[in-house]
């Protein structure tokens, strides 16, 4: 059965982690609409490819520009079933945003299935819905989870954790998972 998915991005989103989760749950058949705070449907984000080549921390190289589907003012979170929020530098500032984190609230509240990759982590922790909970991220956002009442688990980079509506992985090498998990969701 179709369903319907927001992804919330934003400027230096991590590029496969906002395409790949689109095209394939696009794939899938389901519709997905990606949006950014202050951007309306046809204005691009720009991404960074970030990548795993043997230093203390990933590399970030420029990525591709995404042309949103969808206007961040006009959405009406409660006509969608699910919500998936990327990592890269994006959610550093648009957990900023009060209609975000308003949009988070509402998914978890809901108990609708949400998402989450790498930095994704950062937007969920400050709506305040990790407290009581494990999930999985990039290792370097396990503070903020463990801070905030939440337990960071270690999967590994290719793997995926699952508790309740919420699935979570710490890079997009965890996508053939995360996204199978995040289907069984819906």
């Amino acid at each position: 059965m179709s369903k319907k998915i927001l992804i919330i991005a934003g400027d230096f989103v991590e590029d496969y982690e906002l395409m790949v989760p689109f095209q394939c749950l696009k794939m899938l058949g389901h519709t997905v609409d990606v949006i950014c705070p202050d951007k309306k449907a046809g204005e691009h984000v720009k991404t960074a490819i970030h990548d795993f080549e043997g230093d203390q921390t990933y590399t970030e190289k420029p990525g591709h520009n995404f042309t949103l589907n969808a206007s961040f003012d006009e959405i009406d979170e409660t006509s969608y079933d699910a919500l998936f929020i990327p990592g890269g530098r994006a959610p550093e500032y648009i957990r900023l945003n009060q209609r975000v984190l308003e949009i988070v609230k509402h998914f978890d509240a809901k108990n609708k299935p949400i998402g989450s990759v790498c930095h994704g982590i950062q937007v969920l922790v400050a709506a305040g819905i990790i407290k009581g909970r494990t999930c999985s991220s990039y290792p370097a956002c396990s503070p903020d989870v463990n801070i905030n009442g939440g337990t960071w688990v270690d999967v590994g980079f290719e793997a995926a954790h699952v508790d309740g509506n919420l699935v979570s992985a710490a890079a997009w090498p965890a996508h053939p998972e995360l996204l199978a998990k995040f289907n069984e969701l819906l």
